[in-house]
């Protein structure tokens, strides 16, 4: 056993979807480029904590206190998708289509797992619903049975306020998550979208 290349695999291992025979071919094939490219990705990595933060306002990655999506002007501020993670944030902005902005929650509620309202950022939208001017509210939370309990709760949450509350269309699978629906799927989710009322 050549101990780097075992280490390299290793390390790759432990990345989510990456098996033993996945970071062996990698291993390998990072090997076989030319010693730049093997450079830059280690910058690339190196740098990746230090550059990319959260967002102070939607909770969003971006390489500022304020993200390019809540500080594009272009923007409509009116709209707000909450979203479970960053990932979620990027399989809307692949379509291009939907143009208002997002708010992060950082999980859904998840009892057994310990994972409380209290451990969301459900307090900081609350703070955003005060402060700026929405109009409505869109649950993008996925068809999971934590992210139906989850949008369920904001949407009690916030019944009495003068919101327009929807939900993404039943066009995206159940129990998927958002960042493995196809993007057909998902725009027609988000076009689609239902009013929910829990008055």
């Amino acid at each position: 056993m050549v101990k780097p290349l075992d280490d390299l695999v290793g390390a790759l291992s432990r990345l989510p979807t990456i098996g033993k025979k996945s970071a062996w071919r990698l291993a390998l094939h990072l090997l076989e480029r030319p010693q730049e490219e093997l450079d830059h990705l280690s910058r690339c990595i190196g740098s990746l904590k230090a550059t990319v933060t959260l967002c102070k306002r939607c909770f969003n990655y971006g390489t500022g206190e304020v993200c390019d999506i809540c500080n594009n002007p272009s923007r409509d501020s009116g709209l707000i998708c909450i979203v479970e993670k960053p990932m979620d944030v990027f399989a809307f902005e692949k379509s291009g289509l939907y143009r208002g902005l997002y708010h992060v929650l950082g999980g859904v509620l998840s009892p057994l797992s310990g994972v409380t309202a209290e451990k969301l950022r459900i307090a900081q939208l609350r703070e955003r619903l005060q402060k700026e001017s929405i109009r409505e509210i869109i649950l993008g939370l996925g068809s999971s049975a934590e992210a139906e309990t989850t949008s369920m709760y904001i949407a009690r949450l916030f019944s009495n306020n003068q919101y327009k509350i929807t939900r993404l269309a039943r066009g995206v699978p159940a129990g998927i998550e958002l960042e493995y629906v196809d993007q057909i799927t998902l725009d027609h989710a988000l076009h689609e979208r239902t009013d929910i009322s829990y008055k």
